[in-house]
């Protein structure tokens, strides 16, 4: 018994020793968090778990109702999705004024949740008005502006609508549920500045598309050195209080010591909140008679960057639904804010899983929901 107890002994200290000699020790961290809370990827609560910063709104207006609130029901497919699926929101929001709103499994219309990937399309938001600001010169400016480390080789050609676009040829491999691998350490690291900046820029940028969490953290990390304020504070100024958001959020940062938002992802808020950025962008940027975002930007943001990849444009995915065009904001395990900008129709799903599929195929939880949040709203004339 002495034997083995000494032996595991010597094996647990040599792989705690190869785990700081090859500089991973994120992983106490991303044990700690995740696996030992029951989970295996990250999750729509884990910001309980981390440092945050606040995102506040000092004019909170709530969304008007819509005269036919609730009345009209889910369909018995609509409830099988949600309840397989593990929906904690589920909101249909026609011309400005909620049609639909449900939750589920203890959630409720004030409870926050985790955006995942959302974020991104929000960080490019922000980029837009660091841009109309003059902060940013524009999509052209090269990312040596801000950061010396991209001043040689074609790391000096990136720019900053390269990365709101995933273009940039950075090396990276975008993977949620291995510990060990560059997605994970930017998401449990205590220094996601340094993380970011050694990555390479291996592949000539501007040239294709390639989904890259590291290309919007890189992006948000300009964004701050550009506006001088932390992106939490900026989010705050300059989208949530103009667009009355109700209820405080949260954004999920590497470190108290640091404090850099981990932008790629991690904002935690509701359902009604994350619903503004869609109708910010079927309004072409205004917010009542607030210019928020320029007319241009937005419509820039929502075109194709490249002709092979039609489904994403500056940190938007674009779509069609029976020939109307669609936009969403997607993130890990089936967060969804979808837009019918000609139609004025906004749905919000929160939740714990997703099976992913194809829209352009009619196939996946993101074209389910596309399709029975369309029914809803178009239900009433």
């Amino acid at each position: 018994m002495k034997k083995i107890l000494k032996w595991t002994l010597i094996v647990l200290g040599v792989l705690i020793l190869l785990i700081y000699i090859f500089n991973i020790d994120y992983i106490f961290k991303g044990v700690r968090t995740i696996y030992f809370t029951g989970h295996n990827t990250a999750f729509i609560s884990d910001y309980e778990y981390f440092d945050n910063k606040e995102i506040r709104s000092a004019n909170p207006k709530p969304w008007d109702l819509h005269k036919q609130y609730n009345t009209i029901h889910e369909s018995d497919e609509l409830k099988k999705l949600n309840d397989e699926r593990k929906t904690k929101s589920f909101l249909v929001i026609k011309n400005d004024s909620i049609l639909f709103e449900k939750y589920y499994d203890g959630h409720k219309q004030t409870d926050i949740s985790n955006s995942f990937s959302v974020a991104k399309s929000i960080v490019t938001s922000m980029m837009g008005k660091a841009i109309m600001e003059g902060k940013i010169k524009s999509l052209n400016q090269p990312v040596s502006d801000f950061f010396e480390e991209y001043n040689d080789g074609i790391a000096s050609e990136l720019t900053v609508g390269d990365l709101a676009s995933m273009s940039s040829g950075m090396k990276w491999s975008e993977k949620y549920y291995s510990v060990i691998n560059i997605t994970s350490e930017s998401y449990f690291t205590d220094d996601l500045r340094s993380v970011i900046l050694r990555q390479e820029i291996e592949n000539k940028p501007g040239q294709a598309f390639r989904y890259s969490s590291g290309d919007t953290q890189l992006l948000a990390m300009v964004i701050e050195k550009a506006t001088g304020t932390s992106l939490s504070d900026y989010l705050s100024q300059k989208f949530w209080s103009p667009m009355g958001a109700e209820t405080l959020a949260l954004w999920q940062i590497d470190s108290k010591e640091s404090g850099m938002e981990k932008a790629y992802c991690c904002i935690a808020a509701t359902a009604r909140d994350f619903a503004r950025f869609g109708k910010l962008y079927i309004d072409k940027g205004k917010w009542g008679d607030t210019e928020i975002l320029d007319s241009s930007f937005v419509e820039l943001s929502l075109k194709p960057v490249f002709d092979d990849s039609p489904f994403y444009g500056y940190g938007w995915w674009l779509y069609e639904y029976e020939g109307k065009k669609v936009f969403t904001m997607n993130g890990h395990q089936g967060q969804f804010i979808i837009s019918f900008p000609d139609e004025n129709i906004i749905i919000v799903r929160q939740g714990d899983f997703n099976n992913e599929g194809r829209v352009s195929e009619g196939s996946g939880d993101l074209y389910q929901y596309i399709s029975e949040g369309y029914k809803i709203a178009t239900a009433i004339e």
